[in-house]
């Protein structure tokens, strides 16, 4: 008896495995449904592209990586309207996307975060999920302005300075101290009759009078500002 049970019991959890299964995938693709998640796939892609336009801070803005942003959005919520349309068609495109390779370099971290925030758009939109994609969106938007914004506000400097000897190294990190917000020993190098340091530092204002007053300094033969990304390579 108890034999019989667990066979119904297994052969009714089963079925219902296999009725959710195809119960998830129809062949008929509603029009509405579909037109509705590519303007939503659409609406965030722009606005992931008018974010990044607004808080990019690199050296060369790429429009085209930008607009690329939009049809990544709307195509893979095309994938995914597609995949879960046809349980046998979301196998061979399963097998089909594994063998493609994308071999465009990404240069700055954050345009990493931002094809993988609009890839992940287009594939809560596909499905379905609009309040998820949409909220999610909003809330990624700010957090992304904020610190990235925030991190702009300011600029830093990378001072470098050719100095004679110890003496004049320390009135410099004095001189430094007092005019600067705060400052960091990036690298230093030493040979025979010169000691050449960079810092890292945060001014005040007036840039070129605190290169003058460096440049004054007795022992230093000359000292460059250069404004910089916050990105450093020793």
């Amino acid at each position: 008896m108890d034999t019989n049970t667990t066979a119904a019991t297994a052969t009714n959890f089963t079925d219902i495995l296999k009725k959710s299964v195809v119960n998830n995938f129809v062949s008929d693709i509603n029009i509405s449904k579909i037109l509705l998640s590519l303007a939503v796939a659409f609406f965030i892609g722009f606005f992931i592209y008018l974010l990044y336009k607004r808080v990019f801070s690199g050296v060369l803005y790429s429009k085209s990586f930008n607009i690329s942003l939009i049809g990544m959005s709307m195509v893979t919520a095309m994938v995914i309207i597609a995949v879960n349309s046809n349980l046998v068609l979301s196998l061979g495109m399963v097998g089909a996307l594994s063998i493609v390779r994308f071999r465009t370099p990404i240069k700055d971290p954050t345009d990493l975060i931002f094809l993988f925030w609009a890839a992940a758009a287009g594939i809560v939109s596909g499905a379905g999920f609009y309040t998820l994609a949409i909220i999610g969106s909003v809330i990624i938007g700010l957090v992304m302005f904020f610190f990235i914004k925030k991190s702009s506000f300011e600029t830093p400097y990378l001072l470098v300075i050719n100095c004679e000897g110890d003496s004049a190294e320390k009135e410099v990190h004095t001189m430094v101290s007092k005019l600067v917000k705060r400052y960091n020993v990036k690298q230093k190098t030493v040979t025979h009759g010169n000691i050449e340091t960079t810092l890292e530092i945060r001014l005040r204002d007036n840039e070129g009078t605190f290169v003058n007053q460096i440049n004054e300094l007795q022992g230093v033969k000359n000292a460059v500002l250069i404004s910089y990304s916050g990105d450093y390579v020793s």
